[in-house]
């Protein structure tokens, strides 16, 4: 997991930290039990304060993605199918959001929409039913 931080962001630092771990979290990439890195070693490897990591730590505790146990570091949490439900919804709607303002922008009708929509549908459950026999 590599986490990318900007300084020309309006997000607090350690906001960005969180964000990005729970993204990590919630897409499978970081899974249950994984041991996430030490608060000091983020700290150092993202040249910010440890209070920063240790606040980021300490949020995504409270909200159930980890667990930190003293003296052994911080840990995933096994996933929570709501939270990950509600987290590909959020996407599928930020996407979902792109495409109307394309489609807006290009004079595309709500059929076409619909039509487009429609046969992307088709194609991925043709892949999906494909791929198992």
């Amino acid at each position: 997991m590599k986490i990318i931080l900007s300084n020309r962001s309006a997000q607090p630092i350690y906001e960005q930290i969180k964000d990005q771990i729970r993204e990590a979290i919630l897409s499978g990439e970081l899974k249950e039990s994984d041991l996430l890195p030490s608060v000091r070693g983020l700290a150092r490897d993202l040249k910010v304060s440890v209070i920063t990591t240790t606040r980021a730590f300490g949020d995504l505790e409270k909200e159930g993605f980890v667990v930190n146990v003293q003296g052994k570091g911080c840990y995933v949490l096994p996933r929570n199918k709501e939270l990950a439900r509600e987290n590909a919804l959020r996407q599928v709607e930020e996407a979902l959001q792109t495409a109307i303002s394309a489609a807006k922008n290009g004079s595309i009708t709500r059929d076409e929409f619909d039509s487009i929509l429609d046969i992307l549908i088709r194609e991925e459950q043709y892949e999906s039913d494909s791929g198992d026999q």
